[in-house]
């Protein structure tokens, strides 16, 4: 069921953003998890910023090629949640595969059809 559009899933993204900076502080990270959570932040926020709906700054990533990153991006934190569960952060483990089933889930629900002017 294809029911967040652009604009909503554009607001998702920022909400979701503001949330992984603020992490790091929320729930006392500290080295190579608060490394990469930053890191996952200023990533996420680039892409978002520089993706062709309306509430893209640049418009230069087209929406569904920003919908195939986060399928990929969502691979990729289920990944990292395992790496940090083989390496003592149990709380990392958490974090990053519940990051990863939301992007899945807010993937899911977009209707990248939503765009107008994309093909």
């Amino acid at each position: 069921m294809k029911i967040i559009s652009a604009k909503a899933h554009g607001i998702i993204d920022y909400l979701f953003i503001l949330f992984v900076f603020a992490s790091p502080t929320l729930f006392k990270m500290e080295g190579a998890l608060c490394t990469i959570t930053y890191g996952l932040a200023v990533i996420h926020l680039f892409v978002t910023a520089m993706t062709d709906f309306e509430l893209g700054l640049v418009k230069l990533i087209p929406f569904r090629i920003h919908g195939l990153l986060e399928v990929v991006v969502s691979f990729i934190l289920a990944i990292l949640a395992i790496w940090f569960y083989n390496n003592g952060y149990e709380s990392g483990f958490y974090y990053y595969m519940t990051l990863a089933v939301i992007v899945m889930i807010v993937f899911l629900m977009t209707d990248f059809k939503t765009v107008p002017n994309q093909k």
